[in-house]
């Protein structure tokens, strides 16, 4: 169980759910309708920005002695990890909102950003779960692309299942002992409402 638990937290890590994020809207809405080589280079920009540059800095880091764990485990520690990310969620949001993307996927980034801000505040007082709050804001992408009629296939089974996958990367984290029962709800709770509602702002606005 352990080692489940361990593989999930990294498959789904906080830097990779963002292109996870990217990919099922690519394959799962009308953005299918592009050509495959705009949206693999639209994949592979986004895993640039949200993941291989804060990973990089991230391990800057703790080469340099600002982390003691290169897991971000600590606590105490997460506070510059997450200025990082937040910015890295800001320059894709410029990104696609240059490249005209529509407005929903480009606040999907928005409120990832928002989520991470939200939880490096909360973080100064209390742990709360990144893995959660990603995979939180994963589950309200999809539900948005399904309230906005976007999908082009039956979107039913897609969100029942990243809706397992949240549950089980918040069981590992759990079981890890990374973070309590309540940490990993805050973290989606914090997620989910910040997608959910940054979209829904943008839309009506």
């Amino acid at each position: 169980m352990k080692r489940v638990s361990q593989i999930l937290s990294y498959i789904f890590s906080p830097l990779l759910v963002p292109t996870y994020g990217m990919i099922l809207a690519s394959f799962l809405s009308v953005l299918s309708v592009l050509s495959a080589r705009v949206l693999c280079t639209t994949v592979a920009i986004t895993f640039v920005i949200t993941c291989v540059i804060p990973a990089c800095g991230i391990m800057a880091m703790y080469k340099t002695g600002f982390l003691t764990d290169p897991g971000v485990n600590v606590r105490t520690e997460r506070s510059l990890p997450y200025a990082l990310t937040i910015l890295c969620y800001v320059g894709c949001c410029f990104f696609l909102y240059r490249a005209g993307a529509p407005s929903w996927l480009t606040m999907f980034y928005a409120g990832g950003g928002a989520a991470a801000l939200i939880n490096a505040v909360v973080n100064l007082k209390w742990k709360i779960s990144a893995h959660a709050a990603a995979m939180g804001g994963l589950v309200a992408m999809l539900f948005r692309i399904a309230a906005m009629h976007q999908s082009v296939v039956d979107l039913n089974i897609w969100i029942s299942a990243v809706v397992v996958l949240a549950g089980a990367v918040m069981t590992a984290r759990v079981y890890l002992q990374r973070h309590t029962l309540m940490q990993v709800l805050a973290g989606c709770a914090n997620g989910f409402l910040c997608v959910w509602l940054l979209t829904m702002f943008y839309i009506h606005s």
